[in-house]
């Protein structure tokens, strides 16, 4: 079995082969953790966005379709959204928390200089301006900033021409440069 393409897995995996899923599993987990570890730079977190997206393709092995990419750019596509999904969640969580206590106003951290103050405001304005751009737009810039992808590779991973991802990127950081009133900053 392990002779079989992915693509012959996946019609395995559709059937609930555990053997199957096993060696897909085997083929691609360090690439997506990998993937995963870029983004969210955190061990664990890497860990449970791989293990969610591997539950999810053995739940829904039946959602691939080879005439849209590999199973490569499929799974990385689900650790992809998941990883964003997680970082967003985060994000969120932490910003609830920190508005609930009120911690920012009544007690100054000794880590909370004007440096990393200013830090995280312009953190906050990028993700601002970022969350401001159409999806295709903001996903190639996720991928290649926080993800570390190259053109290429993100061409693969969305089955898309490089051309097509080029001018994502571009029209991405152009609106960015507006929106953030800094050409400089942006700069490719």
């Amino acid at each position: 079995m392990r002779d079989l393409a992915d693509e012959e897995l996946m019609q395995l995996v559709r059937r609930g082969h555990p053997t199957a899923f096993e060696i897909v599993y085997e083929r691609h987990s360090g690439v997506a953790f990998s993937l995963a570890y870029r983004m969210c730079a955190q061990r664990a977190l890497a860990e449970d966005i791989v293990q969610e997206a591997f539950l999810a393709l053995w739940r829904s092995g039946q959602r691939y379709d080879r005439t849209r990419g590999s199973v490569r750019t499929w799974i990385l596509g689900i650790v992809h959204n998941r990883a964003i999904d997680a970082l967003r969640r985060r994000t969120v969580r932490d910003r609830g928390r920190v508005r609930d206590e009120g911690l920012e106003e009544r007690i100054a951290a000794p880590e909370r200089t004007d440096l990393e103050v200013a830090r995280r405001e312009e953190a906050r304005e990028v993700r601002s301006a970022l969350e401001q751009l159409p999806d295709e737009q903001s996903r190639v810039l996720e991928l290649a900033y926080f993800g570390g992808l190259s053109q290429s590779q993100i061409a693969s991973l969305l089955n898309t021409p490089v051309g097509t991802i080029k001018g994502r990127m571009r029209l991405g950081l152009a609106k960015m440069r507006m929106t953030l009133g800094d050409p400089a900053e942006l700069a490719p």
